[in-house]
This record gives C-alpha cells, sequence and structure tokens, in this order.
C-alpha cells in the first residue's frame, strides 16, 4: 500500500503547496522542499527515496522536452554567446572550484571531481518555476543555460565515476572526446527524432494519437542519444527546439489544446513530486548522522553552497568585462547588461533533481569490490546544497530583483499588438479572394465582412485609446459569456429530465467550451 500512500501524499502536498504559494507570496518549490523534509520523520515514509533512474529516465526528458517547447529559438540565437559560454565553461569552472573545497575538506580528487559535477549544472524545473518576473532576455538565457548544461555536467560526472571506480584512466583527449561525442551524438539523435515525429504526425489526424506520439518523443529522443553515446539531454532539448519551430506549421487547433492540456498537469504533477522528494532525500541523509556529524556537515554543506554561488557571481562579474574588452561591436554594446542586472543571473542558479540524482546514482563499490570512497559524504552534502540554494535563493531572489531595478520589458506587449494587428487586417485584405475561393453566397459574405469590420474598428478604438468603445466591447463580452452559461443550463436541465443522453450533453459542452474560452 505504500505506493498508494505515497501517490495521495504527493498530490495533497504539491496541491496544498501550489495554493498556498499564491497567499503566502513564497515559492512553491520552497514550499515543497519543506514539505518533504517534514514527511521524512513520518515512520512510513522514512524508506521512501528517489531513484537515480527513473529521474534520469523519466523525469528529466519529459521535463526538459516541455521547457524546450517553451523557450524562444529567436532570443537562444541572439544570446548563443552567454548561453554557450554558461553551460560549458561556468560548468567546468564550478566542477574545479567544488572539487578543490571538497578535496581540502578530506574527499580524494576523483570523489571529489564527482561532487564537483554533480553540483555544476543550474535545474531547469527549479529556474522555470523560481525565476520568474524578470526581462525576457534573462529569462531566456537562464531556461536555455539550464537546458543545456546538463549535458555537460553529466560528461564530466560520467569520466569522473569512472576514473574512480578505475575502468578508466584520466586524458585530456578523452574528456575533450567525451564532450564532443556527447554534444554531437545528442544533436544528431534530437534531429533526427524530430524529423521521424513530423512524418509521423503529417499522417494522423486523430488528436489522440497525436498527443501519444508527443509523449513518446522526448523518451524516444534520449533513448536514441544514449544508444550512440550522445547526450540524452541535448537530444531532447534539440528535438523539442526543433519541434517547437516546426510544430506550428504541423499541428492542427484540436491537437494542441489536448496536448497542452495534458503536458501542463502532466509536468506540474512532475515538478511537485521532485520537489517533495528532494525533501525526503535530504531528511534521510540528515537522520542518518549523529550530533557531532550533523555540525561537520553543516560546515561542509555551507562551505560548497557559498563555493557554487561564489563561483557564479565570479564569472559574471569577470567574463562580461573580458567580452566587452575583445568584442567592441556597436550592436553587442547594445546588449551589455548593467552591474546590478547581472545579481539577478547570479542569484537564480538553483541546483535542483538532476544534482540530487547523480549524487544518488553514484555506485557503492569500485573495480575489485571495494566501497566507492566518500559516497555517503557526496549524497549527504549534495542533498544539502540543493536544499539551501533552493530555500535561501529563492527567498532573496525577490529583495534582489528589486535591488537591481531590471527594466520593464514591453517587447513581448509590443509583438502581441502587432501579430494581433497584422494577422487581422491582412485577413480582412485577403476576405474578398478568400470567399471567391470557397464559393460563399452573396449573404455570408456580408456577415463576415461586417464581423471583421466591426473587429478592426474595435482594436483601433482601443489603440487610440477610445473607453466608450472599450466598455462597450467589455459589456458585448459580458452577454455573451452569460448566454453560454444560459444554454449550458438549459443543456444540463434537458439531460437531468432525461431528454438527453450524457454523449449528448458532453458533445455540446464541448462545442460552449470553446466558444467560452
Amino acid at each position: 500500500m505504500l505506493g498508494l500512500e505515497l501517490v495521495v501524499v504527493l498530490g495533497v502536498c504539491i496541491l496544498a503547496s501550489s495554493v498556498a504559494s499564491g497567499r503566502l507570496r513564497v515559492a512553491a518549490p520552497v514550499l515543497l522542499v519543506l514539505c518533504g523534509a517534514v514527511l521524512g520523520f513520518v515512520p512510513a515514509l522514512e524508506s521512501v527515496s528517489l531513484p537515480p533512474e527513473a529521474m534520469l529516465l523519466i523525469f528529466l526528458p519529459a521535463l526538459l522536452y516541455w521547457e524546450s517547447l517553451n523557450t524562444s529559438l529567436r532570443e537562444i540565437r541572439s544570446n548563443l554567446r552567454p548561453i554557450v559560454l554558461l553551460s560549458t565553461l561556468l560548468v567546468l569552472a564550478t566542477a574545479a572550484a567544488v572539487a578543490a573545497v571538497a578535496h581540502a575538506l578530506g574527499l580524494g580528487w576523483g570523489p571529489a571531481w564527482v561532487l564537483g559535477a554533480a553540483l555544476a549544472p543550474t535545474d531547469a524545473t527549479a529556474v522555470s518555476a523560481i525565476a520568474r518576473g524578470m526581462p525576457r532576455r534573462t529569462t531566456t538565457i537562464l531556461r536555455a543555460e539550464s537546458l543545456i548544461n546538463d549535458g555537460t555536467a553529466l560528461v564530466i560526472y560520467a569520466i569522473a565515476v569512472a576514473i574512480t571506480t578505475g575502468e578508466q584512466q584520466f586524458s585530456t583527449g578523452l574528456v575533450g572526446f567525451r564532450l564532443l561525442l556527447s554534444y554531437a551524438g545528442g544533436a544528431a539523435a534530437g534531429l533526427l527524432v524530430a524529423w521521424l515525429v513530423v512524418q509521423v504526425r503529417k499522417r494522423l489526424d486523430n488528436p489522440v494519437h497525436e498527443t501519444c506520439v508527443s509523449i513518446l518523443t522526448p523518451f524516444a529522443a534520449f533513448l536514441l542519444a544514449e544508444l550512440v553515446h550522445g547526450s540524452g539531454v541535448i537530444a531532447v532539448v534539440t528535438c523539442g527546439l526543433t519541434l517547437a519551430r516546426v510544430g506550428p506549421r504541423i499541428v492542427r487547433a484540436d491537437t494542441r489544446q489536448v496536448s497542452t492540456a495534458f503536458w501542463s498537469i502532466a509536468t506540474f504533477l512532475l515538478n511537485g513530486a521532485l520537489f517533495v522528494l528532494i525533501g525526503l532525500q535530504a531528511n534521510s541523509a540528515v537522520r542518518s548522522l549523529d550530533g557531532s556529524e550533523i555540525l561537520t556537515a553543516a560546515g561542509a554543506i555551507g562551505l560548497v553552497a557559498l563555493t557554487v554561488a561564489g563561483t557564479r557571481l565570479l564569472w559574471s562579474y569577470t567574463t562580461p568585462y573580458i567580452i566587452r574588452a575583445i568584442d567592441r561591436r556597436p550592436q553587442q554594446r547594445l546588449r551589455r547588461v548593467g552591474a546590478r542586472q547581472r545579481l539577478v543571473s547570479s542569484a537564480a542558479g538553483f541546483r535542483g533533481a538532476v544534482s540530487l540524482a547523480a549524487a544518488l546514482a553514484v555506485p557503492e563499490t569500485v573495480v575489485g569490490g571495494g566501497p566507492f570512497p566518500f559516497r555517503e559524504e557526496i549524497v549527504l552534502i549534495t542533498s544539502g546544497v540543493v536544499v539551501l540554494t533552493l530555500v535561501v535563493q529563492s527567498v532573496m531572489l525577490p529583495s534582489i530583483i528589486r535591488f537591481s531595478q531590471l527594466p520593464e520589458d514591453t517587447a513581448l506587449d509590443e509583438e502581441l499588438r502587432l501579430a494581433q494587428a497584422t494577422a487581422s487586417e491582412e485577413a480582412y485584405e485577403a476576405l474578398p479572394s478568400l470567399a471567391d475561393k470557397v464559393g460563399v453566397s452573396d449573404v455570408v459574405y456580408k456577415r463576415v465582412l461586417a464581423e471583421y469590420e466591426h473587429h478592426l474598428e474595435v482594436r483601433r478604438a482601443k489603440e487610440a485609446g477610445d473607453e466608450e468603445v472599450a466598455q462597450s466591447e467589455l459589456e458585448y463580452t459580458t452577454l455573451r459569456l452569460e448566454l453560454i452559461a444560459h444554454k449550458r443550463a438549459t443543456v444540463v436541465r434537458l439531460r437531468d429530465e432525461a431528454a438527453i443522453d450524457d454523449t449528448v450533453l458532453r458533445a455540446v459542452q464541448r462545442r460552449l467550451d470553446v466558444e467560452e474560452v
């Protein structure tokens, strides 16, 4: 029964934390982690842990895929240089800094690099959930960095584990080859799966079937990349970004409604479950220690957390000035970010479930059968740093955003108005030719023409600040909604009177729901 009990407990925690988050003005991941830590004291849940293979093979592909579908490829292209630097060189720098501190604390170089690689990547789900209310460029860089840096970190992690267990010997060529294979193999696998998905979806016309293809897509990309020894993370991200570009041309409206609804609720639950399980794991790691060990562990966790945050802060206030000295083109000067604003991206480097899964995936033995050195310390420090960064940095982030005085980002609103205006204007201009193409009667043509003329009139009046027209349109919408509600009540009454079947009720409701939305 533990599995069923855990499902119910996770669901209640996710729902309660999400509701309380808005009312308490505290980031939901913080409340979810705290819920997990409290649940760790329940005897029946003491043995619950986050299986690393579940994280790396189930949670990660789904979450990365949805994040990729909702990331702007145009913004990634325009900010490619900082994203590449953050997702590669900063990962290497963070892993090296953590490894040096861990070695100073007594860990061997091999386990120290394993710890550094586990804590090097930022977490895409944590960034998406917590780092909100920031300009589009900052958000895009943070999200893209989090999507890509897992691939770099996991390659370093795999090499560090292999060297520590005695399976491989270190060489610079090996590291370079593994990184190249990881990125190239992952990107190729992602592009191939994206092409196959497009071919399949072109031949389907059922929303449920197409949504099934959408669900299978990230796991197929991840699996193919792993088979060719590439990065599953890079494969999923590449596939998601490609389909985000192609999707609007091949995905129909009804399919998009079904798929969006599924992915929204699925990723909401997966995200919430991950943060609760992180809290549970942190509780389990702490309970395995006695009083004196807890103080020592707390000191190590604090020191490593400061190293992680300090490395990112140092990066943010050194590399931009080096790049400015090298690249002095006018268009690059326009993209420069002030010192205050860089503080936000420095504070948004949250660690999450990927780091914890990597720590838990450390093998228990080395070649020859001996225990993997310092494995318990790696799990403990990683758990503590993940929780510390999530709680402390998310609590500090709103104050840092206010201090940074970020400029108001109106670009999306302006582009939204441009898209709506252009689409309406061009549809109106194309109406005569489209009416001839379809072959409608003059009565129908005049009816549609009147509707579009009214729509354009309202839009232009709103842009001109005509409050009377805006109020009239609000009253019109309110009356339409009341009529729809009345129709829905009538259909329900007919069902209750046994005049129509429940199947008919649902069919009519679907149409009314679309009209209402």
